[in-house]
């Protein structure tokens, strides 16, 4: 997250104060950097008892696999997000069935972020990769690729596997 010397509203320098708890950069002004968790929405999108994976194509974490997923647009609903993130690097349109889990994610060293992840199942377009995946890949749920990029999708495949253990398909 973004440390500022300068206020982004006016331009004073900023100085670290006390409020609620911690030690925040704010300005005279009145703004505060309150260094929120960025929002992201992904998918677990099952075909049969494989799940899709994506290799980053960027870094961080280039080469590793991850759940198709990525950052919340401005005024972009979060169900329409996950959707979104999957299609851009699947190429895939998706039918969410579940909210799988809501994880914090505090590994990615660009931001601290708060991933929904969806569970769902393809309902059309071509498959391919696209936008931050070099490669897709279905694996079996008790054989994913290695290795796994970020610790929340790891946390949702273990959620996952514990659902449909439980018979909980949807």
């Amino acid at each position: 997250m973004k440390d500022y010397r300068f206020c982004p509203l006016c331009g004073q320098a900023l100085n670290l104060v006390p409020a609620e708890g911690r030690l925040r950069q704010a300005c005279a002004c009145g703004w505060t950097n309150w260094r929120n968790p960025v929002p992201a929405a992904g998918v677990a999108l099952l075909r049969g008892h494989e799940l899709l994976w994506v290799r980053r194509a960027g870094e961080p974490r280039q080469g590793q696999w991850s759940l198709p997923s990525g950052f919340l647009e401005w005024e972009e609903d979060i169900r329409d997000c996950a959707r979104r993130e999957l299609r851009e690097e699947t190429g895939l349109e998706v039918r969410l069935d579940s909210l799988l889990g809501v994880y914090s994610a505090f590994d990615d060293p660009r931001s601290n972020a708060l991933l929904v992840v969806y569970q769902g199942q393809p309902d059309g377009g071509t498959e391919r990769a696209g936008d931050d995946a070099s490669e897709l890949g279905w694996f079996p749920l008790d054989a994913p690729p290695s290795p796994i990029a970020w610790e929340p999708h790891r946390r949702a495949l273990a959620d996952l596997q514990r659902r449909l253990a439980a018979g909980g398909g949807d």
